[in-house]
């Protein structure tokens, strides 16, 4: 049973950027706030500090929600005076990490499916954005403002045109338009739930897309081009456009929580260089996410590491 009610409108409203009810929503559990403080800095510790880090980022704070699974989250972000909403949901269990593609993994990405799709249906627009994402610039620089458009979302693996269905999609970014298009669309997304057994809810737009749904639905979906809007699976090129840097093709937490960390890293060096530098930084190899899958160590010094990607 979910519980949401009024508190989830207040949130809402507290959190839209101007009067246009639009929002960025985070959802986080407690393994994603609460690591063993021997290893420092959490996920996301991390995630929050990207905006203090990031380009025209630091105001953005004010337009972002944390929906907390659990109480232990929930805690953090009041204790860090966010937006905050904790989502109730009776008799599952979402604090512990949740590794890739296990049964628990994918429940948890349906249940935010089906909070996402709530939040559609009272009227507002979102980024939805993983915690595992840093958001080195404003993001709403590289976004289309065209109202037409009704869905902006990331990829894995950008093949040139942002308007090929065949684009590698990942759900843990992306801009959508509350209208009643989009709102069926996640209504035919989530009813695939209990038919897609051993899919995560990613791999089920993925194949509504493929089946031809934006046709059929009539939407206008832009697929994100990785220079801006870049990840683990396929590094951006250009350090002077990236907006986003998302820990994709990764499998745990702490693999994620190194490699950012490296990441932050690169990203503060180039700051420090920006105004001098005549060459292109490239992104240091993303080896602990590389290692998370059980591959062998693949030194590959200062140069992206593209492969097959997950979440």
């Amino acid at each position: 049973m979910e519980a949401y009610g009024d508190s989830l409108d207040s949130a809402l409203a507290k959190a839209s950027i101007g009067g246009n009810k639009t929002v960025i929503i985070a959802i986080v559990n407690k393994a994603y706030v609460n690591q063993d403080i021997i290893k420092g800095d959490t996920m996301f510790d991390l995630f929050l500090s990207s905006f203090w880090l990031g380009e025209g980022t630091r105001s953005l704070i004010d337009h972002l929600l944390i929906v907390a699974v659990d109480r232990t989250a929930y805690d953090r972000c009041q204790l860090l005076r966010l937006n905050c909403y904790k989502l109730e949901t009776d008799g599952v269990d979402f604090e512990g990490e949740k590794l890739f593609m296990s049964q628990h993994f994918i429940k948890m990405m349906w249940r935010r499916t089906l909070f996402l799709l709530q939040v559609l249906k009272r009227g507002y627009s979102f980024v939805f954005t993983d915690t595992d994402v840093m958001w080195l610039r404003n993001p709403f620089t590289r976004l289309s403002m065209n109202e037409s458009e009704d869905l902006q979302i990331s990829t894995d693996m950008y093949l040139g045109n942002p308007w090929s269905e065949k684009n590698l999609i990942n759900t843990g970014f992306y801009l959508v338009r509350s209208n009643n298009k989009i709102i069926s669309l996640f209504e035919e997304w989530y009813s695939k739930k209990d038919s897609s057994s051993g899919k995560k809810e990613q791999d089920v737009l993925q194949s509504l897309i493929r089946s031809s749904i934006i046709g059929r639905l009539g939407l206008t979906v832009r697929f994100l081009n990785t220079l801006y809007f870049s990840g683990f699976c396929q590094d951006s090129k250009d350090f002077r456009a990236v907006t986003i840097v998302h820990a994709n093709c990764c499998r745990s937490i702490t693999a994620k929580v190194a490699d950012l960390k490296v990441a932050l890293r690169d990203w503060k060096q180039f700051r420090k260089l920006e105004a001098n530098f005549t060459v292109n930084l490239q992104w240091t190899g993303h080896d602990h996410c590389w290692q998370s899958w059980g591959k062998p160590d693949k030194k590959v010094g200062k140069h992206s590491i593209s492969f097959l990607c997950f979440k």
